[in-house]
């Protein structure tokens, strides 16, 4: 049994749930924050409930206690306003709070970094979703922004489209461009479980695609 007990935020989503199975499928007790925990149906002793929602800073706390470290796959919800940087001021409040360092998140290509050279494929991508999803475009970067100011162990891994199969294929990293279209969603749960221990990316945002 590992005794590191994940705080998951999006555990529901699309690339969540392939994040969920592999960490109980490696022992992981988790801890899940859902708005509908009625409507989940999943059922593992490693598993444990909070009622609640990312924007709400007491749920946050309440998932994050007795936690040591924090993944995050969390998606906007339709109709809603951009979610990304309320629910990271939430988060580094709380693990702030009760001292705990460790945060694996994901994010999309249109995140810029100083150390990015992206290529026109992926700048062209950026300049699509800075165009048609302004909102929680511009909120995505001040997520990367409240990382680069916290005191926090934060690795945000940027994306591209998340194929939602449960094939692998070979994967890369790359600290400024992405050089591949897709990830399939079984890769990026093994690459951020990987992170939980490895400190290659501590204070980075790395791209992480398939080749």
């Amino acid at each position: 049994m590992k005794t590191n007990t994940i705080a998951v935020i999006g555990g529901t989503g699309k690339s969540g749930k392939y994040l969920v199975q592999n960490l109980l499928d490696k022992s992981y007790p988790v801890k899940l924050l859902l708005r509908s925990p009625e409507s989940f149906t999943f059922e593992n002793p490693l598993i444990e409930i909070v009622k609640g929602d990312a924007r709400d800073y007491d749920s946050v706390e309440k998932l994050i206690k007795d936690c040591n470290i924090v993944i995050s796959t969390l998606g906007q919800p339709k109709g809603e306003k951009s979610i990304f940087s309320d629910a990271a001021e939430n988060i580094i409040k709380a693990m702030n709070f009760y001292g705990i360092k460790r945060y694996i998140v994901t994010t999309g290509l249109s995140v810029n970094t100083p150390f990015d050279n992206k290529n026109e494929k992926v700048k062209m991508a950026t300049d699509w979703m800075y165009q048609n999803y302004p909102e929680t475009t511009n909120d995505k970067q001040k997520e990367y922004d409240l990382f680069t100011e916290s005191n926090l162990d934060w690795t945000l891994v940027r994306l591209p489209l998340i194929h939602l199969t449960s094939e692998s294929f070979k994967t890369e990293t790359n600290l400024e461009d992405c050089k591949g279209e897709t990830i399939s969603a079984t890769d990026l749960a093994e690459f951020l479980i990987s992170q939980i221990d490895d400190k290659t990316f501590l204070g980075k945002s790395p791209f992480l695609y398939n080749i």
